[in-house]
């Protein structure tokens, strides 16, 4: 299971993912293609990384952990595989435009999440996700669940509405934890996340939808108008009740209750306020 004189790091969150028909269904979930440039997050001993190689144009590897780069280097040496350039880095710090693109191209980002990253991983992908066409990654099931939830229940949250905001998210595989060593805790399940498919708005109204949607769930158990009046005050009380009145939104609701019509309404109505 691991490489001779390694112990995974439980403080790097490293669970290897080890089922090959698992790998497999990444694979061929991702639609690859020779001339396809990617970028993997957390590479490891080189599970994903040695199959992805062989079916992309040029693939960039971006592990944490130097031992394991080190081991990896060789192994990607012995299977003869030229077109991976492998980085020592933590994936939160680095810069994703050393991938030198076209102005047209984009890269595809596949990986098996450490879980105690997904949250800034997250942010980093959709603060460059103008270089990005579509993420295949796999999370911890609790966070895939939050990230693709509907109206109405207690997962359903501001980062559901970011993802969705700026992405397609879908469900595309269930992973028991048995399919990792050392073995979570939790299951797992890999999404596929569209960036080419997203809400067109324009950078203003995206920085009145982040005000709302992190407003309207900093206090779950409040109202939605209570939400925002507390934590978004420079609006004002009136102004909130006006837009909420604009937008046919009974002041007692929830924030879990909108939907994303509801909260994209709030935000054009704030837009045209200012």
């Amino acid at each position: 299971m691991s490489a001779p004189g390694f112990r995974p790091d439980k403080r790097l969150g490293q669970h290897f993912l080890v089922e090959p028909d698992i790998i497999n269904k990444i694979i061929e979930s991702a639609r690859l293609n020779d001339s396809d440039i990617v970028l993997e997050i957390g590479p490891g001993q080189g599970a994903l990384t040695i199959p992805l190689a062989r079916s992309v144009g040029r693939l960039f590897a971006v592990e944490k952990d130097a031992f394991l780069t080190n081991i990896l280097k060789k192994t990607i040496s012995r299977a003869g595989i030229t077109n991976v350039t492998l980085i020592n880095y933590d994936i939160l710090r680095w810069d994703f435009h050393e991938i030198n693109l076209s102005s047209s191209k984009k890269i595809k980002v596949i990986g098996n999440l450490p879980y105690n990253i997904s949250t800034p991983f997250l942010e980093k992908l959709i603060k460059n996700r103008n270089m990005v066409s579509r993420a295949i990654l796999m999370f911890q099931l609790e966070v895939a669940r939050r990230l693709t939830a509907s109206p109405g229940g207690k997962e359903y949250g501001a980062m559901t509405l970011r993802i969705k905001y700026h992405t397609l998210a879908r469900v595309l595989i269930e992973v028991s934890r048995k399919a990792f060593y050392p073995r979570p805790k939790v299951d797992s399940m890999v999404l596929e996340l569209d960036f080419e498919k997203h809400y067109p708005l324009c950078s203003s109204c995206e920085e009145i939808f982040n005000k709302v949607v992190k407003g309207a769930f900093a206090y779950r158990r409040k109202t939605i108008f209570n939400s925002l009046k507390t934590a978004c005050p420079f609006w004002g009380q009136k102004m909130l009740l006006d837009i909420m009145e604009k937008c046919r939104i009974d002041v007692k609701r929830r924030a879990e209750t909108l939907c994303m019509d509801e909260f994209l309404c709030l935000t054009n109505a704030l837009k045209l306020t200012n």
